[in-house]
């Protein structure tokens, strides 16, 4: 018979393992569909071997990002870290591999090329775009379209890459036309 008091003030819920010590670690199991709770104590779930998991010892982001930049959670190097430093404020790239945060806003410059393909694994991409509104998102993907490609174009230009400002044109116009085909189909499609 398992002893399952609630803890309703006065009385703590007991281990339902072993029934002495009060429960601290709440199991749901889900077999075939149907749910099962247990409440168990520290030890017990540790004998169990469902404690390997909680967070025990201390799991921060320091043990993601260590990961992710050749650190195992112990804080051992299992790859070489570059041995950089931030011209403004001194902090060192091992430093945020030991902490994960960074010292200034200029450590993001400092560290760029080693920042770049951890933003990457983190997030899948380095580039951020926000989020788009429904009605009006296809408007403003495609304004920002433009102006990524005008800028490219601008940029070519500036650099005497008349080849590449000539195909950022071309994108450009197609895109235009292409803008132009979709509103003229969307405003005959209504009624």
């Amino acid at each position: 018979m398992e002893n399952t008091h609630e803890a309703r003030g006065d009385r703590a819920q007991l281990c339902q393992r072993c029934e002495t010590r009060p429960a601290s670690v709440h199991m749901t199991t889900v077999v075939n569909g149907e749910k099962f709770d247990r409440y168990l104590c520290e030890e017990c779930a540790r004998q169990e071997g469902a404690y390997h998991f909680m967070l025990a010892p201390q799991f921060t982001i320091q043990h993601v990002l260590g990961g992710l930049i050749g650190l195992n959670p112990s804080g051992q190097r299992a790859a070489p870290i570059p041995d950089k430093q931030c011209p403004t404020c001194g902090y060192s790239y091992q430093q945020f591999a030991e902490t994960g945060r960074l010292g200034c806003d200029r450590c993001y410059q400092a560290f760029g090329n080693e920042l770049e393909p951890l933003v990457k694994r983190l997030h899948g991409s380095v580039e951020h775009h926000g989020k788009v509104p429904r009605r009006s998102g296809q408007d403003i993907l495609h304004q920002r379209t433009l102006e990524d490609l005008r800028a490219k174009m601008r940029e070519a230009i500036a650099q005497e890459a008349f080849e590449d400002a000539a195909r950022f044109r071309d994108q450009i116009r197609t895109l235009e036309e292409q803008h132009v085909e979709s509103q003229g189909s969307q405003d005959h499609g209504t009624v």
